[in-house]
């Protein structure tokens, strides 16, 4: 982990508010991310982490409030759109094509940033776009050490794997922010040791800026430089690890209020 990155944000939310009915599922949440930063979303189940990254990627359209990225106000925009502009999102489950063979998956990330019509393409016109795009996937899968199972189905991958395969997909799309939605997930903990390792590289690496949803709090604290703790849709507390670690308001929110001494 290095120091809390310096610099203009990179991606701001702005009194960032979702209903659903009369529930405020996010209310009138903010916080920014710092280019190069590993930043971690953090709240108790229901807090309204998920809900956030579905309205930061595009999923659905904020009820009030404004989402910056790069500067602009992007709340409201088209998953599609916003994967082109950089801003690329992975789910808590995987949405793999599990018939696809593992190249095949991280082809169709590759195809996120691809300019290449269909037109075009059936013509040959595209097909040094096509090449480059390919070399991508290899590299992609090369960077997650999935190269040798390239030619595998994906639906035969232990569970591990299909995690990094999913992250392979969202990195061959080339983001500039990449949202990981529980990335560690049901992984053992070789496998998420293994995993913390490539979001470092990501980072250190491609020089991808991170904002990641987890429970896992050990490998929260281990990879992030700041922390935004979300409950009931408010953000509750923000700071560095350290800082979150030994907030009493986060202490009472994972672990209820301490009972007093009698």
């Amino acid at each position: 982990m290095v120091g809390e990155p310096a610099g203009a944000p990179l991606l701001e939310v702005r009194d960032l508010t979702r209903r659903f009915g009369g529930l405020k599922a996010v209310d009138e949440l903010c916080f920014e991310v710092r280019p190069g930063a590993i930043h971690g979303l953090i709240g108790p189940n229901g807090a309204g982490k998920t809900t956030t990254f579905n309205l930061v990627s595009g999923y659905y359209a904020p009820s009030g409030g404004r989402i910056l990225y790069e500067g602009r106000d992007v709340a409201g925009w088209r998953t599609s759109r916003l994967a082109r502009a950089g801003l690329v999102r992975t789910f808590q489950g995987t949405t793999l094509f599990h018939d696809f063979s593992v190249i095949d998956n991280v082809r169709v990330g590759c195809h996120l940033g691809c300019r290449a019509g269909f037109l075009s393409r059936v013509l040959g016109a595209d097909r040094a776009t096509e090449r480059a795009a390919d070399e991508r996937a290899w590299e992609t899968l090369r960077f997650f050490d999935l190269g040798d199972l390239a030619h595998e189905t994906t639906a035969n991958l232990p569970h591990g794997h299909q995690r990094a395969l999913g992250m392979a997909v969202a990195l061959a799309a080339d983001p500039k922010v990449l949202l990981l939605d529980e990335p560690f997930t049901g992984m053992n903990a070789e496998e998420t040791r293994r995993m913390m390792g490539h979001v470092r590289q990501l980072r250190d690496e491609r020089g991808v800026t991170i904002v990641l949803v987890e429970h896992d709090m050990q490998a929260v604290m281990g990879l992030c430089d700041r922390i935004t703790v979300m409950n009931f849709g408010k953000k509750l507390a923000e700071g560095t690890p350290e800082e979150v670690r030994n907030d009493p308001r986060v202490i009472e929110a994972y672990l209820g209020r301490p009972s007093r001494a009698a």
